[in-house]
C-alpha cells in the first residue's frame, strides 16, 4: 500500500506526485486572497484592523480550498475513489465556505457592496433563498449526468465547485451575519435552520451508506484498490459526509445553544434595568446591547 501511496503505478495517484493546477480553479482563488489581503492592510492603515482571529479564519479557509483543488485528493477523486471525491466536496462546499465567511467583516466586504449590481445580490443571503439554493447545488451536482461530466470536463468539474464553494458561503452567512440577517432570523430560528441543512446532508449521506450497487459509472469500472469495491467505495463516501456534517453540526449547535442563553440573560438584565424590552430585543438580536451602557454585547458577526 505505502509503495502505492508514495510512487504510484500505472493508472494509480501518488501522494508525492498527483498535485494539480487548473487555471479556473486556481486563479479565481488567488484573486480573492490577494484582494482581501490589501483590504486588510488598507483597514489597517485606516486604525480599524480587521481582528486577527478572523484573518487565520480566512486563510484557513483560503488553505482548505487549495488542499482540496491542487492535493492528491482531487487526483485520487477523479481516478480511483469516490469517497476521496467526496472529501473534496466536503471541504469545498462546508469547512472552507465557513472559515471563508466567518473571516469577513463589513468594512472588509465595503468596497465591493458599494457595486450596485453586487449589493442587490444581498438578497441571495436570506435564509429563505441560500438554503434552497444549497440543497438545490448539493443534490443536482450528485445527479450521475452532471456528476459525470465534471469528471470529463475541466470547465464543468470548476463549475461544480465554484456552485458548491458559492452557495455552501451563502448557506453559512445568515448564520454568521457578516451582512445583517433579516430580523426574525434570530438565535432559536438559527438552531432550526442548522438542524434543516443536517437533515437534508443526511438524507443524501444515507443513500450512498445504504447504497449496494455504485451510482457512477467512472467508479464502477475500476478495478478494486486496497480492498474496496465500488459499493463499499460508495458506502465510505456516505460516511465521509455524514462524519463532516455531524461535526461541524455539533460544533454549531453548541455555539448557537451557548449564544441563546448568553441573549437570554442579557435580555432580562437590560428589561429588569427599565430599558425599553423592544429596543433591547432588537440590540441584542444584532449584537448592540452595549450601546445602553451596561454588559456586553454577544459576539456579533454582522458589525
Amino acid at each position: 500500500m505505502f509503495g502505492l501511496l508514495a510512487h504510484g503505478g500505472e493508472g494509480v495517484p501518488s501522494l508525492v506526485s498527483s498535485w494539480s493546477f487548473e487555471p479556473f480553479q486556481i486563479v479565481p482563488t488567488a484573486i480573492v486572497a490577494l484582494l482581501y489581503a490589501r483590504r486588510a492592510r488598507t483597514l489597517a492603515r485606516r486604525g480599524t484592523p480587521v481582528p486577527l482571529w478572523r484573518q487565520w479564519l480566512f486563510w484557513t479557509g483560503i488553505v482548505l480550498v487549495l488542499v482540496a483543488l491542487v492535493s492528491p485528493i482531487d487526483a485520487f477523486g477523479e481516478d480511483s475513489f469516490f469517497f476521496f471525491h467526496m472529501l473534496q466536496h466536503v471541504i469545498l462546499g462546508d469547512l472552507a465556505p465557513l472559515c471563508f465567511v466567518a473571516g469577513l467583516t463589513g468594512p472588509i466586504l465595503r468596497p465591493v457592496l458599494a457595486l450596485r449590481p453586487v449589493d442587490r445580490l444581498r438578497v441571495l443571503t436570506n435564509p429563505l433563498v441560500a438554503l434552497p439554493l444549497w440543497a438545490t447545488s448539493l443534490y443536482v451536482w450528485h445527479i450521475p449526468f452532471l456528476y459525470e461530466a465534471a469528471l470529463h470536463h475541466p470547465v464543468v468539474h470548476a463549475l461544480e465547485h465554484v456552485c458548491f464553494f458559492t452557495f455552501g458561503a451563502l448557506m453559512w452567512s445568515p448564520v454568521l451575519e457578516t451582512l445583517p440577517a433579516p430580523a426574525w432570523f434570530g438565535t432559536g430560528w438559527k438552531l432550526g435552520y442548522i438542524a434543516l441543512v443536517r437533515m437534508l446532508e443526511t438524507i443524501l449521506g444515507n443513500v450512498f451508506i445504504w447504497s449496494s450497487s455504485a451510482f457512477y459509472a467512472p467508479y464502477r469500472h475500476l478495478a478494486p484498490m486496497w480492498g474496496i469495491g465500488a459499493a463499499h467505495d460508495q458506502n465510505l463516501a456516505g460516511i465521509v459526509m455524514m462524519a463532516e456534517g455531524g461535526f461541524v453540526t455539533l460544533a454549531a449547535l453548541a455555539w448557537l445553544f451557548l449564544r441563546l442563553a448568553e441573549e437570554s440573560e442579557l435580555r432580562q438584565s437590560l428589561i429588569e434595568a427599565g430599558h425599553d424590552p423592544v429596543q433591547v430585543r432588537r440590540a441584542v438580536r444584532y449584537g448592540r446591547a452595549a450601546a445602553f451602557g451596561e454588559g456586553t454585547a454577544p459576539d456579533s458577526l454582522n458589525k
